[in-house]
């Protein structure tokens, strides 16, 4: 668990000092734009890297149940993640989703945790669901204080269903296609009742 515990620290740890503004301004104007988003892509990159082997070694050598979650989160897990991966899509066309939800990234990331917290009762699941869910959770808090709504297309949805119409389209088409393919590829799970 402990490279599970290093990557989320590293991963979330970047994540969160975007949330400093103050801080994140000085290392910018330090070493400039360019070098900061390769550092921080980097940092996320190995920290994303770092969770998933850790999470994976965690789930072949020392799975620790803490409860057993009954059924039913499991299908309701799997409705959430769908609602999650049309947040992700939303956060690119800005439509009247986007306008709704302000920061569909962040809310899409708070759905996604919140399903597998409820459909998952060991104690690794928990840390890892759990600490995104707290940093999205934080980082939504941050985005408010900061008044960032504006950057992001601001309040106002555009003329027409087009882009809700291609956010849902292309969340149910990858949601699909992770459930089916990648979720068992990568994960090494099937999210599917009949194929578990």
């Amino acid at each position: 668990m402990t490279l599970l515990v290093l990557g989320l620290v590293i991963f979330l740890g970047t994540h969160s000092f975007s949330m400093a503004r103050t801080r994140r301004a000085a290392l910018i104007g330090r070493i400039g734009e360019g070098p900061y988003k390769g550092l921080y892509s980097l940092a996320s990159l190995a920290g994303i890297v770092l969770v998933s082997i850790g999470y994976g070694q965690y789930r072949a050598n020392g799975y620790i149940p803490v409860w057993d979650p009954p059924v039913w989160t499991r299908h309701l897990a799997l409705l959430l993640v769908l609602v999650a991966f049309i947040c992700f899509v939303a956060a690119y066309l800005p439509g009247r989703i986007k306008a709704r939800l302000k920061h569909p990234m962040l809310a899409g990331v708070k759905i996604w945790a919140f399903a597998h917290l409820i459909a998952n009762g060991d104690l690794g699941s928990i840390l890892l669901f759990g600490s995104f869910l707290a940093w999205a959770v934080l980082a939504r808090i941050s985005a408010k204080r900061r008044d960032v709504a504006a950057q992001h297309g601001g309040t106002a949805a555009p003329a027409g269903w087009r882009n809700d119409v291609l956010a849902v389209t292309i969340g149910t088409a990858a949601y699909l296609a992770f459930v089916y393919w990648l979720h068992p590829w990568l994960i090494g799970v099937s999210v599917l009742p009949m194929r578990a």
